[in-house]
């Protein structure tokens, strides 16, 4: 058995985090794994594999111009069920109803762009597999270089976001506090628009949509070099289901290794923010 090869990731790994990133022990689904043969018994008879994701989150899950559904996370889901056999069902969630969907079990996962840092001890992860950070948006033409030039600002934010739980970090307090006004908007496109109109000066976001939506709005816009937080993004299950997640986990570390998930971040443009273990057989 060949050692497991630890891909350098971009971010730093809070303590709490499950074995992902650096030199930690083996990931599960890996050889060296005991817990796959418990998750193929729980999962044998399974047949779909409903993914929760937010509609209005690109690159990672959106509304394609054909009417359906698409992003890297759900390509990601559809290659596993690929895998497995099972048919991929892509159910849109309202983002803060996400733990009742879980819980409720009209979803098998909430997978699209989801944050682990802090939520450690809510659900059941995979290993992380995309290094993430929250970055401040402005107008290209702003005038505004750095986080303390947004003194007097409206920025806005996605509600029950990962950058809005930065914003209201305690080490982020006078940051937020010298903002004019803090707005909550339902989705990012929205935001957008209202960043485009002036209704907002700056938007807190993920650093990978930043960049789709940057790109795909003609560079009206630019990221502040300084980073609100860094963190990592995995797939979370609901507390406990351990079968489920290594089955899931095992078939990512096989994508990972038939280049499937290097091609679909090239096509996403995300290949920078790729954090994934690899293991190999002999």
């Amino acid at each position: 058995m060949k050692k497991i090869i630890a891909l350098l990731c971009v971010g730093t790994m809070t303590a709490g985090l499950l074995a992902g990133c650096g030199s930690q022990a083996a990931p599960a689904g890996s050889a060296k794994s005991s817990t796959g043969a418990n998750a193929a018994s729980s999962e044998a008879g399974r047949t779909t594999f409903t993914v929760g994701f937010d509609a209005n989150f690109p690159p990672y899950g959106y509304s394609d111009s054909k009417g359906g559904y698409t992003g890297f996370d759900l390509e990601l889901a559809q290659a596993v069920c690929t895998m497995e056999g099972w048919k991929l069902v892509k159910q849109p969630i309202d983002w803060d109803s996400k733990d009742m969907e879980l819980s409720s079990g009209a979803i098998d996962c909430i997978w699209n762009g989801f944050t682990i840092n802090g939520r450690e001890k809510s659900y059941t992860w995979s290993d992380p597999y995309i290094d993430n950070s929250q970055v401040f948006v402005v107008g290209s033409g702003s005038g505004i270089t750095k986080p303390a030039g947004l003194a007097g600002k409206n920025v806005g934010v996605q509600k029950d976001s990962s950058a809005l739980s930065a914003l209201n970090d305690k080490s982020n307090a006078s940051l937020k506090s010298s903002f004019g006004k803090l707005v909550q908007y339902d989705d990012y496109n929205t935001a957008f628009m209202d960043l485009e109109a002036g209704g907002v000066d700056c938007v807190a976001m993920d650093i990978g949509v930043a960049a789709y939506q940057i790109s795909s709005r003609g560079n009206k816009f630019t990221m502040l070099k300084d980073y609100l937080s860094t963190e990592q993004y995995g797939v979370g299950f609901k507390l406990g289901n351990t079968s489920l997640r290594d089955k899931v986990q095992a078939d990512l570390y096989k994508l990972y290794d038939n280049g499937t998930v290097k091609k679909l971040a090239d096509k996403y443009k995300l290949s920078d923010y790729l954090c994934m273990d690899k293991y190999e057989k002999k």
